[in-house]
């Protein structure tokens, strides 16, 4: 049989189920059942079937396209790793298919079942923690998958990010030693690995090498939230805090603002340090001194490793800085700027 006579009906017929059902399978619809949409994709791969027009018929069983997921289009921080990402597929003659997941497990699930569909040669996901629903998505396909700017509960998974640990730690130490009597931490949630694991020890590790006790009441969630920061101005100023490291900008220029409508003055009475130094922080008044991530460069060295695991060589990247297990860590800065004294 011919490849380019391998239609959408070929597929319903050879794997006995409708076309509708072929469709929702490539389409990512969660309602196709298990045992369905594994034969349907067994198919699909069996026949080389292309549902995008530009990858059906190619000589070679590559599609030449990657999919990114990003939990959010509008927000900087995801733009820029995308950035490096798009410049890095483009030198290496891939496609980039970008699609967004509201950062919303569902929707994750959905979207990369699409691209599993549509045979993608590998995935770079952005976000934080995966479904177990995701995971088994991930463990039955021999996709490669490269997690950029995060990290995730799933171990075996490859990252590229900074050292959230040792970033907060310094974060938290600077603003102790400059005349900040007691510091709180906010972030999206408590419960992801990257604030789990890292964050919360990092900070917790400062407060304990300053012989500070440790003060879980002094950890706050906002969900990478403007308007959340913006609503915990009032609750952390009332717990006696006079600093605050946050990790997201976001978060960050609501608490600024929140802080500032109640007349706190930033940074007379209260530092603020940020963790992502994206526009947002240079864009406030006062501006936000910030740890600074090689945003672009994690995109590119994540695009790169992803190439390198699609060819089959499982060598890590060599533009890391260190490597530990499957992480790829590159080196973070510090900018001061006007939120801290």
């Amino acid at each position: 049989m011919k490849k380019q006579s391998v239609t959408i009906y070929t597929v319903a017929r050879e794997a006995r189920v409708s076309m509708a059902t072929v469709s929702r399978v490539v389409n990512g619809n969660p309602n196709v059942k298990p045992e369905t949409r594994k034969k349907v994709l067994e198919v699909i791969k069996e026949l080389n079937y292309r549902p995008n027009a530009v990858a059906r018929g190619l000589a070679s069983k590559k599609t030449t396209t990657v999919g990114v997921v990003i939990p959010s289009v509008t927000n900087d921080y995801f733009a820029r790793l995308a950035l490096g990402i798009d410049d890095i597929a483009s030198m290496y003659k891939y496609n980039m298919i970008l699609t967004n997941s509201d950062a919303d497990d569902g929707k994750a699930l959905q979207v990369v079942r699409s691209m599993m569909a549509k045979q993608v040669d590998g995935i770079i996901f952005m976000g934080h923690d995966i479904t177990p629903e995701l995971r088994t998505e991930f463990e039955n396909s021999t996709v490669p998958v490269v997690v950029a700017g995060s990290m995730t509960n799933d171990a075996d998974l490859p990252t590229v990010r900074i050292d959230y640990h040792k970033a907060t730690q310094e974060a938290t130490k600077y603003l102790l030693d400059h005349a900040a009597k007691k510091v709180a931490l906010v972030i999206g949630s408590k419960a992801t690995t990257v604030n789990k694991d890292f964050r919360i020890p990092g900070y917790q590790a400062a407060l304990k090498e300053a012989g500070q006790e440790v003060d879980d009441k002094l950890i706050f969630e906002a969900h990478d939230s403007y308007n959340e920061g913006y609503a915990l101005a009032k609750t952390i100023q009332s717990t006696g805090v006079d600093a605050a490291f946050v990790s997201d900008d976001g978060i960050a220029a609501g608490l600024l603002n929140g802080l500032t409508d109640q007349g706190v003055k930033v940074p007379d009475d209260f530092q603020i340090i940020t963790g992502n130094d994206t526009k947002l922080a240079e864009v406030t008044r006062p501006m936000l001194t910030t740890v600074t991530q090689p945003l672009y460069d994690i995109g590119a060295v994540a695009m790169r490793l992803l190439t390198k695991l699609m060819n089959g060589d499982q060598e890590e990247s060599k533009e890391a800085t260190t490597i530990e297990g499957s992480s790829v860590i590159l080196a973070h800065g510090f900018v001061k700027r006007q939120s801290t004294k």
